[in-house]
C-alpha cells in the first residue's frame, strides 16, 4: 500500500486524549494538531494528500493552494465548513460521518426533557443546602413535577435522530406527532400535523439541518402561533434555527415555558447572548455527540471511509449539486 501523508487539523474536538489517532498510521504518516487557526491551515496542510477536520473551514483559496490534497475527511455529519463546489471542481473526495451520534443526541434530548419534568438538579442543590435537614415532612418539592405519560411531543425533522427520539418518547407513554409528512413517520405510526399543528404539544424538539432557507425558522411569529406558557422547546440541532432574542423574550414574557439547547448561533458562545440571562433556559456546550462510545464510532467510520477510498470504493462522499 502506498504511504500517504495525513494531517488532522483539529484533533482535540474528537479526541481530547481518550481515543487514539494511531489507527490512521496503517495508511501512512500522521500529524495531529489539536487546533488550527484559519491563518495556519495552508501551512499545516502543506503537501499532505489526506486531511481530517471537524470545524476548520476549507475554502476555495485553501484548496487552490494545497496542490497535493486529494481527500478531505470531515469528522462530523455536517460538512458546511467545506467549499464542496470548489472541492468537486478540484477533483477532491470529501467524506463525512453520517448517523454516528443518533443514540447520543436522542439521549440528550431526554436529559433536557427530564430536567423540566423531574427538577433533579434543583432539588439536589436544595438538599445539599440543608433543605431536607430542615424540612418538617418526609418529603417536599420546590416546583411542580410532571409525568411524561400522556404528554405530547412534537418533532420537527423526522430523520434518524427524530425517529429515535420518537421511539424513546413512546417508551415513556408520550403521544408523538411530527411537522413532517414522511414515509419514515408513517412507518413509525407518527402522525404528521404540520408546523402549526404543533400548537397542541407540551414539548417541541428540533431535528432539521440549518440552511439559508430555514435560518431563524423559530422566530417571534412561530412562537406566537404554536407556543404558550406550557411549551418546552428543545434544540439539539443547530443554534441558527432559532432567533435567540425572540426565544429569550418569550421566556421572559411567559409565552414559552422553557428552552433547552445544546447549540447556539455562535460557538463558542457570545458573551452578549440573550439566552445567558433568560429564565427557564438550560444550555449545554454542544456535548450531545460527545460520549466516548459515540466519538469512537465516529473515528471508526472515518477510518473505514479512508480505507474504502484508498481501495477505490469511496463511500459517504458529499458534494454540492
Amino acid at each position: 500500500m502506498a504511504q500517504h501523508k495525513i494531517t488532522v487539523l483539529d484533533g482535540h474536538a474528537l479526541n481530547p486524549g481518550d481515543l487514539s489517532y494511531s489507527v490512521l498510521e496503517e495508511f501512512g504518516s500522521v500529524t495531529v494538531y489539536e487546533r488550527t487557526k484559519s491563518e495556519d491551515v495552508i501551512e499545516r496542510i502543506g503537501d499532505s494528500d489526506i486531511i481530517f477536520l471537524n470545524k476548520v473551514c476549507i475554502t476555495k483559496e485553501i484548496i487552490s493552494a494545497c496542490h497535493n490534497l486529494k481527500y478531505i475527511g470531515v469528522l462530523a455529519t455536517g460538512y458546511n465548513v467545506i467549499d464542496t463546489k470548489a472541492a468537486k471542481e478540484a477533483g477532491l473526495i470529501v467524506t463525512n460521518i453520517p448517523a454516528y451520534s443518533t443514540n447520543a443526541v436522542a439521549q440528550h434530548v431526554f436529559s433536557f426533557i427530564l430536567h423540566f419534568t423531574n427538577r433533579v438538579a434543583q432539588h439536589s442543590a436544595d438538599v445539599k443546602n440543608g433543605g431536607w435537614v430542615k424540612a418538617q415532612d418526609f418529603c417536599y418539592w420546590l416546583s411542580p413535577l410532571t409525568e411524561l405519560e400522556g404528554k405530547t411531543l412534537g418533532i420537527i425533522g423526522y430523520g434518524n435522530i427524530g425517529s429515535r427520539v420518537a421511539h424513546i418518547a413512546k417508551a415513556f407513554g408520550m403521544n408523538v406527532v411530527t411537522a413532517n409528512d414522511s414515509a419514515r413517520a408513517k412507518a413509525d405510526n407518527v402522525k404528521a400535523v404540520g408546523v402549526l399543528g404543533l400548537s397542541q404539544c407540551d414539548f417541541i424538539s428540533l431535528h432539521i439541518p440549518l440552511t439559508t432557507e430555514n435560518a431563524h425558522f423559530f422566530n417571534a411569529g412561530i412562537i406566537e402561533q404554536i407556543c404558550n406558557k406550557n411549551t418546552i422547546l428543545i434544540n439539539t440541532a443547530r443554534g441558527g434555527l432559532i432567533d435567540e432574542q425572540a426565544v429569550a423574550d418569550a421566556l421572559k414574557s411567559g409565552n414559552l415555558a422553557g428552552y433547552a439547547a445544546d447549540v447556539v448561533e455562535s460557538e463558542p458562545m457570545s458573551p452578549d447572548s440573550p439566552l445567558l440571562s433568560a429564565p427557564n433556559c438550560v444550555l449545554t456546550p454542544h456535548i450531545a455527540w460527545a460520549p466516548k462510545e459515540t466519538r469512537q464510532r465516529c473515528l471508526n467510520i472515518a477510518v473505514d471511509n479512508l480505507r474504502s477510498y484508498i481501495n477505490g470504493k469511496a463511500k459517504n462522499v458529499v458534494f454540492s449539486d
